[in-house]
């Protein structure tokens, strides 16, 4: 019987010759059961998206909601920690922490009961894994990596603290905001394009290093720059550019990026004492094109931070758990989409062809909205959804100010 399932592929992992029958039929049954579930484990993690925006009236009921159960999930003690593996814990492996994993996630409603106390981490294990990483804004891979185990150590009284804490935001935000906007929500590094109370669109965004913040601010958007120059700013020049001209003079020329005085008067890099801040009295320019810093769309918005949302050619950002890497603007993925919604409605003439024409040609043009967008520019750590799933983000700028110190010390550190 073990050589008859061999055929079946039950991988090289498995030695079927000298495995006895019983358990050759186990690991087939079980390697089966794994792939029956991965197009379910896919479909249930789609369905954790709500179509619900996160500032919408309802939200701060559903969180008021989750705080009654994280309530009680402290009350029952709260959750033990898991510990990390040196590899990462994924499907297949067979080990005793696999046990406080499976004890982590039934506290938290992310693995049924039912699961049971096994050491396996078997496909239940590997969808509960999933859903508390998407639940956490990290790659939902299965793989109970360092950064995982730091999110799954958190304890149960921070969590509940935080859902406290934004329940008062959330609130704050509650009301009308526009039958169209766009909110941005700084530590979830998402975008939401909105549409008469529902998500039209979201988009994974690139916002502020910490010492580098995204501002917190309601605005308009007005104007849209399409295959823009970049002028960087002056923070950017100091912080930046004159480090790296000291490392390569031929910094700015590989970047296409052109020097002006005020008067419109274009400079060498020769010009330039490169040892003081004189460079901070002039314009750097970086001209249109694939390496341009602001992509093909720059997107327009008053504030008085000189930041602004647009598209970048580092698109690799938008597929890391991590994305604070930005000066203080927000780097929005796919913004062609963005900007085909906030246009078709304000200025109809532009359709989505007309959008990839424009940025294809690589010609400047810029247009004004005709209906500016209100825009919000949000700090929410935890918020709740209609079907009540819980969502935290990490206080990247730490205005929760909840986390203890050892919880607070790790988390830069797996990223």
């Amino acid at each position: 019987m073990a050589l008859a399932l061999a055929g079946f592929g039950i991988g090289a992992g498995v030695q079927s010759v000298t495995a006895s029958p019983l358990e050759a039929l186990r690991q087939y049954n079980q390697r089966i059961e794994w792939e029956d579930r991965f197009d379910a484990t896919m479909e249930s993690l789609e369905a954790i998206k709500s179509s619900k925006p996160t500032l919408s009236p309802e939200t701060a009921d559903y969180l008021a909601a989750a705080i009654n159960r994280y309530q009680f999930i402290v009350q029952q003690g709260g959750w033990g920690k898991v510990q990390s593996s040196r590899h990462g814990l994924r499907i297949g492996a067979q080990d005793a922490s696999v046990v406080a994993l499976r004890r982590r996630l039934i506290a938290s409603g992310d693995l049924e009961q039912t699961a049971g106390l096994s050491d396996t981490f078997d496909s239940y294990v590997d969808a509960a894994v999933r859903r508390f990483q998407v639940r956490h804004g990290l790659i939902p891979d299965g793989v109970v990596g360092q950064t995982t185990v730091v999110a799954l150590n958190v304890p149960a009284e921070v969590r509940l603290q935080q859902l406290e804490t934004n329940l008062v935001r959330l609130r704050s935000m509650s009301g009308f905001l526009g039958d169209r906007y766009v909110m941005v929500n700084i530590p979830a590094a998402e975008i939401e394009a909105v549409e008469n109370g529902r998500v039209r669109s979201r988009h994974t965004a690139v916002v502020g290093k910490i010492d580098r913040q995204t501002p917190i601010l309601n605005s308009k958007i007005y104007e849209l720059n399409f295959n823009p120059y970049w002028t960087v700013p002056v923070s950017i020049i100091r912080k930046d550019l004159i480090p790296k001209m000291k490392e390569d003079p031929e910094y700015l020329a590989k970047n296409k990026i052109r020097i002006f005085d005020w008067k419109n008067n274009e400079l060498s890099w020769q010009q330039i004492d490169w040892n003081t801040d004189e460079a901070t009295q002039y314009q750097f320019r970086q001209e249109p094109g694939d390496i341009n810093s602001l992509g093909s769309v720059r997107i327009n918005f008053h504030n008085q931070h000189q930041v602004y949302l647009h598209d970048t050619p580092s698109k690799s950002l938008f597929g890391s758990d991590y994305r604070f890497h930005s000066s203080g603007c927000v780097r929005v993925q796919n913004v062609r989409e963005l900007v085909t919604w906030m246009l078709e409605s304000t200025t109809p003439d532009w359709s989505r062809a007309r959008v990839d024409e424009t940025i294809r040609m690589g010609v400047r043009e810029d247009v004004k909205l005709k209906t500016q967008v209100p825009l919000y520019m949000t700090y929410v750590t935890a918020w709740s959804t209609d079907e009540g799933i819980v969502h935290f983000r990490d206080d990247i700028y730490n205005r929760d100010g909840l986390y203890a110190n050892e919880v607070a010390d790790l988390l830069p550190a797996y990223r």
